[in-house]
């Protein structure tokens, strides 16, 4: 059995963008709409191994009220990144039109991690 992450947003070819960046990911596969807009499924991928699916939400999602309440309905986990180098690149990406949290900090089971809620609603807890 296998659990595959997926997230549903706005302007989904603009967040594969981000994350693409803020993870080091690359696109594996890749399934846009017929006018080539939004993505009707696109996975990326960190050290060949898939990371995270995304498409295009067709709901409306209030992004500035997940902001201002800093609503946490889900957040993805993404930790043993390695080095706070890479913790601080995803945070400084992820943190543009988005919320922080949690700047970096260090807790007793890890030396560097942080809480954002991205630009698109979806919110991040990073670690190395």
């Amino acid at each position: 059995m296998k659990n595959h992450t997926q997230v549903y947003v706005k302007n989904s070819i603009e967040a594969v963008k981000t994350y693409c960046k803020a993870f080091g990911a690359e696109i594996t596969f890749e399934m846009k709409n017929s006018s080539g807009t939004e993505y009707e499924h696109c996975e990326i991928s960190v050290d060949g191994g898939t990371f995270l699916a995304v498409s295009e939400a067709q709901n409306p999602c209030d992004v500035a009220f997940v902001h201002k309440m800093k609503w946490e309905t889900m957040t993805f986990n993404v930790f043993e990144m390695g080095t706070e180098e890479r913790v601080r690149r995803a945070f400084d990406v992820l943190r543009d039109g988005g919320v922080v949290l949690e700047e970096i900090h260090e807790v007793p089971w890890s030396k560097c991690c942080a809480t954002v809620i991205d630009k698109y609603g979806v919110c991040w807890w990073i670690a190395i």
